[in-house]
């Protein structure tokens, strides 16, 4: 009961952020640094490869998909930037699922470390998606001035729209990295479920234009929600929902410190099976 109540603190899952921050930005960098090593334009990749996904996007799906879009047939916004707008928090929860399962099976050293915190292993790798998530934001911008001469002010409440799935990724996070040591199938079926969640969303297909039949599973994409908001402030110009938000950063506070007293509670048993 005791170890129960302690994980169970409010401040459990940002304890070791704090107390070992000097080691969670080490870390981060070498995130971020790995990725690119070895690559001649290094970290400017960051940059280029949204920048080249926006022009997939505009390509594929301008001219075939715009229509499905009223707000950008009414505004005459390039469906290139609606996609691509929608798809920035996507690639927030998107790398938080695809990644996660590696964290500490590709880490057995710091297992065997009986000092090394293995909770924090999920910051590095969530600090690495806002990164990235900062890049795509930068392009989204200069793309916005290119083809449209301007951006909204509202984006400066983007923030708080990622604000949510963050969290809900970093949940996310300490449940897969715990439940992959156990069973490694996990790797294979988290990107089939990423696939899924882009195209069972809004970031794909406004809600409006799905069938009533289907209609419920993208409502309840966790994703969606989130889309929806980052168009508001990105592209129409509209302060998001507020009370929407609020909801949905509670139930992901919740899902976080699920996740988080779940990895606490099973990572002691990580020596055994590495």
């Amino acid at each position: 009961m005791r170890a129960l109540k302690s994980r169970l603190k409010p401040l459990a899952p940002f304890k070791l952020l704090i107390t070992q921050r000097a080691l969670v930005g080490e870390l981060t960098r070498r995130e971020v640094d790995g990725r690119y090593r070895g690559a001649s334009l290094g970290i400017l990749w960051s940059l280029v490869s949204p920048f080249l996904l926006l022009c997939i996007y505009a390509i594929a799906f301008g001219t075939v998909m715009g229509g499905r879009w009223p707000e950008a047939r009414a505004t005459d916004t390039p469906f290139s930037i609606v996609l691509f707008a929608g798809m920035i928090p996507y690639f927030v929860l998107s790398e938080c699922l695809v990644r996660s399962p590696d964290l500490v099976v590709a880490n057995p050293s710091y297992v065997k470390r009986v000092v090394f915190p293995l909770e924090i292993l999920p910051w590095p790798m969530l600090f690495s998606a806002l990164f990235h998530c900062l890049m795509n934001v930068l392009v989204f911008v200069a793309m916005r001035l290119v083809m449209e001469g301007d951006f909204e002010w509202t984006i400066v409440y983007l923030p708080l729209v990622i604000l949510p799935i963050a969290v809900l990724g970093l949940g996310v996070a300490w449940f897969l990295a715990s439940i992959s040591v156990y069973f490694r199938d996990v790797r294979q079926v988290v990107g089939l479920a990423s696939m899924a969640i882009l195209f069972l969303s809004s970031v794909m297909i406004p809600v409006a234009a799905v069938p009533n039949e289907y209609r419920a599973i993208f409502m309840l994409n966790p994703v969606s929600f989130i889309a929806d908001q980052a168009r508001s402030v990105l592209i129409w110009g509209v302060a998001p929902d507020w009370t929407g938000l609020a909801a949905y950063l509670l139930g992901a506070l919740a899902f976080m410190y699920a996740g988080h007293a779940w990895f606490v509670s099973t990572k002691r048993g990580f020596a055994d099976v590495l």
